[in-house]
């Protein structure tokens, strides 16, 4: 049971260190480009032994090979920066399968029929369960384990409240199978994953829209 609570709390950090590489990943990926077009500029020059090769013995032509050794070791950073951008992406594919998968095995469908609207809750919250690093994982006794999405709706004078919605009922907290446990766990911090991302990618497209000087936090 400890060794599956682990993986959670590693699972968390990680998910957290791939949003911040995130917001970094794009300065990186410009100075990778500097990077590689700086060589480009210097290839005219490199290229001019080629006009006295006919001057040159035989035994000198091993020599030509070389004239095209920069633009092959300027490619080497291009490919390394689509690698990260594609892991970046595989992350978060996966993880929205696997939300996904968690989605029917603890069927949630149930109450929230449309998987394709999941994400259209504002927030997530674990009821009996502890989600904080002080009691991570700890249920609460005497507590009904429960899923609950957020939303807000207007009430009759047209101030947005909020609004609990039970996604998933568990029975009490001293019932609770550790298998399960551990699944509801990580169907919400996995849900949490996805909708930071998108939060990520609302304000990106916001602070597009203001008349500012190009940023190198995006």
């Amino acid at each position: 049971m400890s060794s599956s609570l682990d993986k959670l709390r590693a699972l968390t950090s990680r998910l957290e260190e791939k949003l911040e590489s995130k917001k970094s990943e794009e300065t990186r990926n410009k100075v990778e480009t500097s990077q590689v077009e700086a060589p480009k500029a210097e290839t005219p020059k490199a290229e001019t032994p080629k006009a006295e090769v006919p001057t040159v013995s035989p035994k000198a032509e091993t020599v030509v090979p070389a004239v095209t050794v920069p633009p092959v070791t300027a490619a080497v950073p291009v490919k390394q920066k689509t690698g990260k951008n594609e892991s970046f992406e595989d992350v978060r594919s996966n993880n929205i399968e696997r939300v996904e998968a968690l989605y029917k095995k603890l069927r949630i469908f149930e109450k929230s029929p449309d998987f394709n609207n999941i994400f259209m809750y504002k927030a997530m919250n674990l009821s009996g369960i502890g989600l904080k690093e002080e009691d991570f994982a700890e249920v609460r006794e005497g507590k009904y384990i429960q899923v609950i999405a957020i939303t807000y709706e207007p009430d009759k004078n047209g101030k947005k409240k909020a609004k609990n919605i039970s996604l998933g009922y568990f029975g009490k907290a001293e019932t609770l199978d550790s298998t399960l446990k551990n699944e509801i766990i990580e169907f919400v911090l996995r849900w949490r994953y996805e909708k930071a991302f998108q939060n990520v990618e609302h304000y990106k497209d916001l602070i597009a829209r203001v008349d500012v000087p190009a940023t190198t936090l995006f």
